[in-house]
């Protein structure tokens, strides 16, 4: 059956699917359909029919709502709006906190159990704090079109939206935002350091970019120094929670007399966190020369070596008899990837912690460890990016 892009279906959604979208089912086919939640009867318009198998769309009219369904957190990103003007970047603010979470465990629960092999229960995914969801930013990057229009991309789009308002940033990011003129096209990018100082990072399409200064950023009694546009953490707690889980994931653990690895280990606040369970031997690589001058300089008083490289490259030249302690790896959303995953089960080492972002890449990542002879012995996931589908995990496995 022929149909236009600009059709109007009505679909019942059945579930969510990794990545912020909703199922629904039309003639044989899966729909992956934007602003719906589970249970609901929903209109929407048929974005993308190229593919015989699923299309997608966008929900243009709540026929049964959810009893979970809010008036979503950004006004900008409500049903209210046509699809086409409704800002990216919150892709569950429509859903109340409790069932976001809910939503999230789902996510992460199919993801185990069609990658990782049997057996393993998606923990309940924890707030880390006791907020609405709102105000967790610290960085925040927005677009300027050929009209000087400012404001965060339209979902699964180019088009700059502009609004009146940034729920999810951080105040003075927010102020600083509504403030911006006079921006040329390309990217300005907002970034809160801990001291709260906000960092206007002008990125036009066209000619040089500024150097961006450096940033100290806090977890704990430590300081860490990194470029403004270098990665950290984007909620304001993130850091803080992510060392706690891992030191704990790390108890008893740790044999000082070992070589422990962190890798993909950025400006080096993990390897610090290897340093405070008890590591005094530590190597962390990071394929940015930027952060690891900063890795450097910021774990000085530690007994840690900061290499520059790719984490594939850096153990596959590593010599078989290398042997490690603990492993720590927080790889990008993409994962480590099968490479990784046998590389740092040739080093032999005692324990890995994995942290994650992507609830796909970590199950694959976690199957692949499964299938060389590693179990799970733990795992926990936060609420990092309230009112997106993001959420982070982290995991411990043994031998």
């Amino acid at each position: 059956m022929d149909r236009s892009a600009s059709d109007l279906l009505d679909l019942d959604i059945t579930g969510i699917a990794h990545g912020g979208t909703f199922i629904a089912r039309y003639e044989g086919r899966v729909v992956f359909v934007s602003d719906a939640i589970p249970g609901e009867r929903v209109r929407a318009r048929v974005t993308d029919d190229a593919k015989s198998s699923f299309w997608r769309a966008e929900t243009v009219e709540v026929l049964d709502a959810s009893p979970h369904r809010r008036p979503h957190v950004w006004p900008e990103a409500d049903i209210s709006r046509d699809p086409d003007d409704r800002a990216g970047g919150a892709d569950l603010g429509h859903i109340d906190l409790d069932h976001q979470r809910t939503l999230k465990r789902q996510v992460l629960s199919e993801a185990l159990d069609k990658f990782a092999g049997a057996g393993l229960e998606a923990p309940v995914v924890e707030p880390v704090d006791d907020t609405d969801g709102t105000g967790w930013r610290t960085r925040v990057s927005l677009h300027v079109d050929a009209h000087g229009n400012v404001g965060p991309y339209a979902s699964r789009s180019h088009r700059v939206i502009p609004v009146a308002s940034h729920p999810l940033a951080r105040p003075r990011i927010e102020a600083e935002a509504r403030a911006l003129t006079n921006a040329e096209p390309g990217r300005v990018d907002l970034v809160e350091s801990a001291d709260g100082t906000v960092h206007v990072l002008r990125r036009p399409e066209h000619g040089r970019r500024p150097k961006a200064p450096v940033i100290v950023e806090r977890v704990g009694g430590r300081s860490f120094r990194l470029d403004a546009d270098g990665f950290w953490q984007v909620h304001a707690r993130a850091a803080s929670v992510l060392d706690a889980a891992v030191r704990s994931a790390l108890a008893g653990r740790v044999d000082p007399g070992q070589t422990h690895f962190d890798l993909y280990g950025g400006v080096g606040l993990l390897a610090a966190t290897l340093a405070d369970a008890g590591a005094t031997d530590i190597v962390t690589v990071e394929s940015s020369g930027r952060a690891t001058a900063h890795a450097r300089e910021n774990l000085a008083a530690i007994d840690a070596v900061a290499i520059t490289a790719r984490v594939d490259r850096y153990l596959a030249g590593l010599p078989d008899a290398a042997g490690a302690g603990s492993v720590v790896l927080d790889p990008p959303r993409a994962g480590a990837g099968r490479a990784v995953v046998e590389g740092v089960h040739a080093l032999n080492p005692d324990a890995v912690v994995y942290v994650a972002c992507d609830p796909v890449a970590l199950a694959r990542d976690l199957g692949t460890f499964r299938g060389l002879g590693w179990r799970v012995d733990s795992m926990r996931a936060f609420d990092l990016f309230p009112h997106s589908h993001h959420v982070e995990a982290v995991a411990a496995l043994s031998r």
